[in-house]
């Protein structure tokens, strides 16, 4: 029997490199998955990682829009935060299957399959998207201080940078500690907005009508534009490489068996997270149409606007409290999450390995010191202007990791047995097509605004 080279078995594979030593090393199949046993146990462990990837579908740039949205148009764009959530349901379930086929996650990916110089490239681009999101979490995580305790936004913004040794302590104890912190906060942040809307007593027959399409969507040009904002801020690159990694951290068994049902299970997390993610960004939405355009306030965007009009609107202190509550968990979530995307991108692309500290505290810095600078110069409206910046540098990174991902599973070399269906595919490059046209749409009207 001929045996292979090492090049040639790369070129049987459809990889031009050999996979190397995975991403988060120290947490890659540190959770058990039982062999054998009811599904619901299988099902179980592999219960986490989508939870951690939501978070990413609930920042802070998401907040905005659906405060816009649901200030200006009440429920209407219900329907737009659905479209959306399905879209991201589509490519975070290409991603973790991408990863239990390959062994890779999306950033190994593209580095074993593109040439240096390009692989290069995209790791400057998806460095840049982490940065861009970093900044988004320290202005909502500083907002949310701000609202909360009274610290300056400039204050706030420093106190961020603490966050590094949460997360170096959550992850020393073990993965699921960390996913477990996850799970909580989002716990809060749901209850904080199911009270809220109590208070807020929406029509819930225009709910239910919201989430029906309109034609309006495409005739009235304002609506258009904050649909195409929320399903913008909605697919975050650095989510898509975030779920390839963590995904790994279950130990499922290799052979045919095994990844077929790694791949099932991992996609009903997140496919049963992300649908919480949509009850999140409905929620606020909801909040925004109930309590500002039910009662005339038609331009509620900036997050500490809409805090200070919870009060005299809805008639108690609490509900902005809970409102300001729902936000700090949010940045502290999100700080976790881009953490991790952060590790999972450079030790991906470049296979260089650094102390979780240092990462994150390179990754903070760089976001720290614009959001810093802004503050003190310009301080909330600043801020806010900051906010929108990251949503369009996350914008034009965006389609530098969904193609290379749509490719990836589409191509039976690199995927064997778990090539993904053509029905999956076809729907993926379709989503794929619409998020990259209505990002470079938003791009251009703010460029021409």
């Amino acid at each position: 029997m001929r045996v292979l080279d090492t090049e040639q078995q790369s070129e049987a594979t459809g990889w031009r490199r050999e996979r190397g030593l995975p991403s988060m090393s120290e947490v890659h199949g540190s959770v058990r998955v039982a062999s054998s046993g009811p599904a619901w146990r299988k099902a179980a462990a592999f219960l986490g990682p989508g939870y951690l990837v939501a978070v990413g579908y609930m920042d802070p740039g998401n907040w905005a829009t659906s405060l816009a949205g649901g200030s200006s148009f009440g429920y209407t764009l219900l329907f737009v935060a659905l479209l959306s959530n399905i879209m991201a349901i589509i490519l975070q379930a290409l991603a973790a299957r991408l990863a239990v086929a390959t062994g890779r996650d999306l950033a190994q990916a593209c580095r074993d399959a593109y040439p240096a110089p390009v692989a290069f490239v995209l790791w400057i681009l998806a460095e840049i998207a982490i940065c861009a999101t970093d900044l988004a979490e320290v202005i909502g995580t500083a907002i949310g201080l701000n609202l909360l305790f009274g610290i300056p936004l400039e204050i706030g913004v420093i106190i961020t940078s603490l966050d590094v040794f949460l997360v170096l302590w959550l992850q020393a104890k073990g993965f699921r500690f960390v996913e477990a912190l996850v799970i909580t906060l989002l716990g809060v942040i749901a209850a904080s907005f199911l009270v809220q809307i109590l208070m807020a007593s929406p029509d819930w027959g225009g709910v239910i009508r919201g989430f029906a399409p309109t034609t309006e969507l495409v005739t009235n040009p304002d609506m258009l534009y904050l649909a195409l904002g929320i399903i913008g801020a909605t697919v975050m690159p650095h989510n898509l490489y975030l779920h390839s990694g963590i995904v790994q951290t279950r130990a499922y068994a290799t052979d045919d068996a095994g990844k077929r049902d790694a791949i099932k299970y991992a996609t009903i997390d997140s496919t049963l997270a992300l649908m919480f993610a949509l009850t999140i960004n409905a929620s606020i939405l909801i909040l925004a149409a109930s309590a500002f355009h039910a009662r005339g306030e038609h331009d509620v965007v900036e997050l500490d606007k809409a805090y200070a009009l919870l009060h005299p609107l809805l008639g108690s202190a609490l509900a902005p409290t809970l409102f300001a509550v729902a936000l700090l968990c949010c940045g502290l979530n999100s700080t976790v999450t881009a953490t991790m995307a952060g590790q999972i991108v450079m030790e991906g692309f470049i296979n260089i390995r650094l102390q979780p500290w240092l990462r994150r505290l390179i990754t903070r810095g760089i976001a720290i010191v614009p959001a810093a600078a802004v503050t003190i110069a310009y301080g909330a409206e600043g801020t806010g202007k900051l906010l929108i910046l990251s949503q369009v540098i996350l914008s034009l990174q965006l389609p530098f990791a969904v193609v290379p991902l749509v490719m990836f599973t589409a191509e039976r070399r690199k995927m064997g047995k778990f090539l993904a269906p053509r029905w999956l595919t076809a729907i993926a490059a379709v989503t794929a097509a619409i998020i990259i046209v209505l990002n470079m749409k938003l791009l251009y009207d703010v460029a021409t605004s």
